[in-house]
């Protein structure tokens, strides 16, 4: 075994997005291409020499081969120690979990969570901090800038390192550790949730389908549900993690998942549906004929939270992004607790998590988590229902309707317009923010505006500032629309528009939801221009 250093040139636009960088698989397999990149993270971060990783990823096509690319580069940068999920598999949360539990310098996840798969699909990288968290601006900016001046990075000419046999051994000088990619995650759930009481629900004869998505939330979801809590076997469907995830888009909503939702609309549904992403950070609740939202599922977890073992304490406070919808807002203020409102993204909720300010997280793109990890957990989001329905012996949708009644409705709605050509749809949002400054006072198809800027946001723990998060439009009755373009996808630019009205009156909280939110779906297509400016007449997906 030798260490090579290799010269190489910078690619154009390795910037981190949201959540790491995202590529097509053909773009990660050119050479050089994502050496270049990990050695950009381990060159912003002052070297690894003498320091623990953790690696492991979705299990996506290209996964395997990165992760031993990585082996390589780590051992040749002098890291002591890389402790890597069996199979190169780890979870987004499980990773999470596995570099906190073992105090690490981080970790690599490669994964392009809820994104298509396979061999013309997409993949993914990012690092996470010590905290168990996504990078935050300061270091995700200069590992893209370190990308652009690069001139050489350093990898060990060796044999593939053997990642499916638990056990230690060495890579150069570098010891490997191999673990079970889910035993630490199964230990940190029973020390959250009430086991007993949930395997008492399903030992009554309750049932419910959890579809993995042919996705990593497969292994979790067995081990856990049906092994600890004992749910029969086939409760969790399409649990094999693949490649291609099975021709499966892995995003768990109504639009990708449909044979969840088939299920649970059928006339013999089970009592609980749920469904977990690409990378397991993601998740759906379904009750029998009723797809909750992801707003409504953190304020719901929220106002419950008492009956949960893990947080019986009570909580700090919450956070949500700001397009996720205010119902966890009403929740807050009945508790009298502190609600933050931040920019998209998992990484803005980590200062508030480790400075005690916040115990749940939540965004409108089906991701809820709290403190026991950095990372939204979809995994654990389910149990946390499971938890409830077993606390309460109510069902989702009799928990659903409760919560309406007593704090209200939040109508709620996710327009996307994907693949669009990126100069019209940054155009858009350009003559938005040139609006914005104007639009206080005035009418929109006579609801009068009480708000509109481009939305802005002061980290309350370090100060940091992050600005053009999105373009919000706040009405008097409390009605929004919120306009951005998405950082995960891979293919031309994502507009995202956001709808939401709020419904004191329990007699309407039966509407359906588009026709409830009309108005502002015409309002917010008007304001834009969205079919002019785009070419679109119509969303490619409605969430």
């Amino acid at each position: 075994m030798s260490i090579q250093t290799v010269a190489t040139t910078p690619f154009e636009g390795q910037k981190p997005g949201t959540s790491g960088l995202r590529k097509k698989v053909g773009v990660f397999q050119q050479a050089h291409y994502l050496e270049n990149f990990v050695q950009s993270i381990f060159d912003a971060l002052g070297g690894i020499a003498g320091k623990t990783l953790v690696v492991g990823g979705d299990g996506r096509y290209h996964n395997r081969a990165a992760v031993q690319t990585i082996l390589q580069m780590a051992a040749a940068n002098g890291a002591a120690k890389v402790i890597v999920g069996q199979g190169g598999i780890l979870s987004t949360p499980a990773a999470s979990c596995v570099i906190r539990k073992y105090g690490t310098f981080g970790g690599i996840i490669l994964s392009a969570s809820h994104n298509p798969g396979g061999p013309d699909g997409d993949f993914g990288i990012k690092y996470n901090t010590d905290n168990g968290g996504p990078a935050p601006e300061k270091i995700t900016d200069a590992i893209y800038e370190r990308s652009t001046r690069i001139t050489e990075y350093k990898t060990l000419e060796a044999p593939l390192y053997d990642i499916d046999t638990l056990g230690g051994g060495t890579i150069g000088s570098s010891q490997v550790a191999v673990i079970d990619p889910v035993a630490d995650y199964a230990e940190l759930m029973q020390q959250l949730f009430d086991f007993d009481a949930i395997r008492a629900w399903f030992a009554a004869g309750h049932t419910m389908q959890f579809d993995a998505l042919s996705a990593v939330s497969g292994p979790y979801a067995r081990r856990v549900i049906e092994t600890l809590l004992g749910a029969p076997a086939g409760t969790v469907v399409n649990g094999e993690p693949l490649e291609d995830f099975g021709g499966h888009h892995p995003d768990p909503n109504p639009a990708h998942a449909t044979e969840l939702i088939a299920c649970m609309n059928g006339a013999d549904a089970p009592d609980f549906g749920a469904a977990s992403d690409g990378d397991a950070d993601r998740n759906m609740i379904v009750g029998r004929n009723l797809v909750v939202t992801p707003s409504d599922s953190l304020a719901i977890i929220a106002a419950n939270a008492q009956l949960v073992p893990g947080y019986a304490r009570g909580l700090a406070g919450v956070a949500r992004s700001m397009p996720t919808s205010c119902a966890v807002d009403r929740v807050a203020a009945k508790l009298g607790i502190a609600c933050y409102e931040t920019p998209t993204g998992w990484k803005f909720f980590g200062n508030l998590l480790d400075a005690g300010r916040a115990t749940l997280c939540g965004e409108e793109s089906y991701g809820t988590g709290s403190d026991h990890v950095r990372e939204k957990d979809g995994v654990w989001a389910v149990l946390f229902w499971l938890n409830l329905l077993a606390a309460t012996g109510k069902s989702v949708n009799e928990l659903v309707n409760a919560h309406w009644a007593e704090y209200g409705r939040n109508f709620y709605s996710r327009h996307d317009y994907e693949a669009l050509e990126t100069e019209p749809a940054n155009g858009l949002l350009q003559a938005l923010r040139d609006k914005v400054a104007t639009l206080a006072g005035t009418k929109l198809a006579g609801k009068t505006v009480q708000l509109a800027d481009d939305f802005a946001y002061d980290d309350p723990v370090d100060g940091s500032h992050s600005g053009k998060q999105g373009i919000r439009i706040v009405f008097e009755d409390g009605s929004r629309i919120v306009y951005r373009l998405s950082g995960t996808g891979t293919e031309g630019a994502t507009l995202r528009v956001y709808m939401e009205r709020y419904e004191a009156d329990p007699a309407l909280h039966g509407l359906e939801t588009q026709t409830a939110l009309a108005e502002l779906i015409a309002i917010a297509g008007d304001l834009a221009d969205i079919s002019g400016r785009t070419g679109r007449s119509a969303p490619t997906v409605v969430t």
